[in-house]
């Protein structure tokens, strides 16, 4: 399987790359970060390199779900699917190659977007960015492309899936927090507590909210997998 996971992985790569989609949102989400950066310091000079994640992680995470969602969705247009499931019977092996080739590239993504960030921000002020928020940003950006990711197993198409992860992750927490104090268990707000320099005192603390983070990663992960070893392509 070792062998076989090396190679799916490799392939996968090369897909994502070879996808127009998927280039032009990693250098959206990297010009995104920057234009965000510039509004943020524009409006609050002595903006820190927390307040600056806080503003622009919550729109830079459309990138990452969206590379999740591209993973496995861009493979039933193309018809892709089927060939790839007769080049490698091992299903387990596809879909660890493509989580591989999507933590890669979501990784690497995450991380320009957030360097050109800090890198904007930087200009003008001293301030050395605080590193456990940056990495907590960069590991947010990764763990919600997954929920991405599992949300397209089932649904094998990309603007159903990219609608209900986002409105997982972005639309239903403001609609439901006037409503319930449980929105903050909601993948985006757990997620936020890891990189939003000043909580609220309802927030999750950071070792929770990424303990429930992963808890949504695992609660759609698990059936979608099972589901994606079972079923036809």
């Amino acid at each position: 399987m070792r062998r076989a996971l090396v190679d799916v992985t490799a392939a996968e790569l090369i897909k994502l790359r070879s996808l127009p989609l998927v280039l032009a949102t990693a250098l959206g989400t990297v010009l995104a970060a920057v234009a965000l950066t510039v509004a943020t310091t524009a409006t609050a000079a002595s903006a820190g390199s927390g307040q600056v994640l806080a503003e622009a992680v919550p729109f830079l995470q459309v990138g990452t779900v969206l590379l999740g969602v591209l993973t496995v969705a861009a493979d039933y247009p193309a018809g892709h699917a089927r060939p790839a499931l007769v080049a490698v019977p091992d299903r387990r092996a596809l879909l660890l190659g493509k989580g591989l080739a999507y933590l890669a590239a979501a990784s690497l993504t995450g991380a320009a977007a957030l360097g050109a960030s800090l890198a904007t921000a930087s200009f003008g002020s001293d301030a050395a960015p605080d590193a456990l928020l940056v990495l907590g940003a960069g590991g947010h950006l990764v763990l919600v492309g997954l929920l991405g990711l599992a949300v397209a197993l089932p649904l094998r198409s990309l603007v159903p899936a990219l609608v209900t992860a986002l409105g997982l992750v972005l639309l239903a927490p403001p609609l439901l927090a006037p409503l319930t104090g449980h929105a903050r268990l909601l993948p985006g707000p757990a997620g936020g507590a890891l990189y939003h320099p000043h909580r609220p005192e309802a927030a999750l603390p950071p070792g929770t909210g990424a303990l429930v983070l992963l808890g949504w990663i695992a609660l759609i992960t698990a059936p979608a997998v099972a589901g994606f070893l079972r079923r036809d392509a």
